[in-house]
Order: structure tokens, then sequence, then C-alpha cells
């Protein structure tokens, strides 16, 4: 396992055999040394740096029925909500008052955000915010949309493919498809995002090989971004019942893109923190270096309720600042608030 795990750090590439016997036969140790070379690779390319993102979630209304998540369409005890364009910006100008350059707006997927008015949203962060990063992560949209919010000023489309395996995508996704998953993110790079894509660890009939195949996928999509999270069950949900993903896992997940993809944006995400009360430092040490703290209006928090056990639902944004600051220069990290482009991307614009 020593030479798979020191042959990806050198190469950036094992084929899917070498990944499945890797992941098949780690020992503790093992483990250690990719954390390790995870660290190496971050430290190569990023330095210690953490970068903050501002998330708004903007609306909890969703058509699609994911069966994993907590504001899907069929969920009768969500409580519902929108925010206007001026809450909107109530929230960046908060965030940028707190030092933050990257706003990232996500919702479900709600049409009542038409094309026109997400153009509006965004023209009217950028008009006012020129030196800040806009992220969007509101889904599958057609090329045309895509299109309309990059010439806007969207610079950035986060929509993780949650699983890269055909029957688990097919169970957990009714009315939808992988293969339109895959062609929106190919869209979305063509048009000249810097894209996100990624995937849950822990999800009901997940093996091995399915992390290959998602591993694999992200290695060929060659995304700007990964998020990775454990699937978290949420009680109203056909999922409610079942057994959650690790933290072990999910940052085994982690230290593998890292070294897959070295110059990827990897955010420790908040269900990792969720979990476990040092999820995100574990994130942050296996290779993660963004982090996205919540800038939605505490009224709201609570309601975008994508899995039980959510965390800092309650908290002022400027406290949810410090308190993650705190965290991350304790774990032996700095804080970096600037846009955090990919440092590829940068490199190529």
């Amino acid at each position: 396992m020593k030479s798979l795990i020191d042959k990806l750090y050198k190469y950036n590439y094992l084929n899917r055999e070498e990944l499945l016997t890797l992941l098949d036969n780690m020992t503790e140790e093992d483990k250690e040394l990719l954390f390790d070379r995870a660290h190496e690779t971050r430290i190569a390319h990023y330095g210690d740096k953490v970068f903050m993102r501002g998330l708004i979630e903007f609306t909890n209304f969703c058509k699609r029925n994911c069966k994993y998540c907590g504001i899907r369409a069929g969920n009768r005890n969500a409580d519902r909500y929108r925010l206007t364009i001026e809450e909107i910006l109530e929230a960046c100008e908060e965030g940028y008052n707190l030092g933050y350059k990257t706003f990232v707006l996500q919702g479900g997927e709600d049409d009542y955000y038409n094309d026109d008015l997400i153009v509006t949203i965004v023209k009217k962060i950028k008009e006012k915010y020129s030196d800040c990063a806009v992220t969007l992560s509101i889904g599958e949209r057609s090329y045309k949309s895509y299109e309309k919010y990059f010439a806007a000023g969207a610079d950035r489309y986060l929509m993780r493919h949650e699983t890269a395996s055909e029957e688990i995508y097919k169970v957990l996704h009714p009315g939808m498809t992988l293969d339109n998953r895959k062609k929106c993110l190919r869209n979305l790079k063509e048009i000249g995002y810097q894209v996100g894509a990624g995937f849950m660890v822990g999800l009901p009939n997940q093996t091995n090989d399915d992390y290959v195949n998602d591993l694999i996928f992200l290695k060929e999509l060659e995304p700007h971004m990964v998020g990775i999270g454990p699937f978290i069950p949420h009680k109203d949900t056909p999922l409610g019942n079942e057994k959650g993903g690790t933290v072990e896992t999910t940052i085994i997940m982690l230290a593998l893109v890292r070294l897959l993809l070295p110059s990827v944006l990897l955010p420790a995400t908040t269900a990792l923190g969720s979990i476990d009360p040092i999820g995100r430092e574990k994130g942050i040490k296996a290779g993660a270096n963004v982090v996205m703290p919540n800038l939605s209006p505490l009224s709201v928090r609570k309601k975008y309720d994508l899995y039980n056990g959510k965390i800092c639902t309650g908290d002022e944004a400027a406290e949810c600042r410090m308190c993650i600051e705190g965290r991350i220069k304790r774990a032996g990290f700095s804080v970096d608030m600037a846009r955090g482009d990919n440092i590829a991307w940068s490199r190529d614009n």
C-alpha cells in the first residue's frame, strides 16, 4: 500500500484496480501516510492557507425529490422560505464588512428564481462588490441559462454529482439521470466557470467500487473544486432510518482527491463538522483548504435543513466567522479571506 500511496503522490494518478486495492487494504499506518502525503501536496500548492467563503442559503424550495434531502419537494414538514434580493444583498454587505471576498448563493432547484431574477441578483452583487467572486449552487439548468449567469458575472458554479454509480444515482434521484448531471458539469466547464463537483460518503449500499467510480470521474472531469461530505440521514426522508457516513471514510476521500487533483479547492464541509466536533479540522489536516461559514439571516438558518444535526444554525455571522477562524488557527493553519481562486485556473486566465 505504501508504494501505491507514493505512486499517487508522485504522479497524481492510479488506475481503477490500484485505487480499489488501496481502499480495500489500507492499514491505520497506511492511512496516516496518505494523510501526510495529502497535507504535503496542499502545502506545496496553497501553503497553510484556508480560504473562507460566505454561504447564503437563499431558498429551501426545491422541485426535486432526492431521497436523502430534507428540503425535497415531498417533505411536507419543511418550513419553506425565499430570500428577497434585498435580503441577499444585506447578507452580502454583512459578509463584505467581515472580510469575505466570495459569496456562495446556494438553494434548492426553485423555478421561482428564473433566469432574469438570477441574472439580476448576480449583477447587483457584482456591481456593489466588484472585487468579490460569486458562486452559484442552484442545480441543473440549461446551457443557455448557465451562459446568462456567466455573462452577468457569476464566477463559479457548484453542483455535486453526488455519486458516479448509475444504479445508486437512479435509486436516490427520481426523475433525474447521472448522464444529465455530468452533462451539466461539462457545460459549465466549457462556458468558463470555475466548476465544483463532488460526492457523498456512506450512502446506503455504497461500496469501495462506487468510491472508485467517483474518483475516476473527478480525475476525468478535472473540476476546480470538489465537495465531499458524509451522508447524514434526515428524519423526514425515505432514508431517515439509514446509517450515515463516517468521518474516517470522508477524510480518506478528501486525501485521495487532493493527491489526484493537487490544485483543487477542497472544502472541509459543515456536514463533516456536524458528525464530529473536530471533523472540519480533521478534513483540513487531510488536504482540505476551504471552509464556508454561514451568512444566511438567522431567521432562516434552521429552515435550510438538509440533514439532521446541522451545526452553526444559531450563530451570528460574525460569531460564525470568528469561531471557525479560531479553529483553523489552532489546527496549525492560517485564514485567507481573498477570493481564493483555483491556482491552475488562475494561471490559465
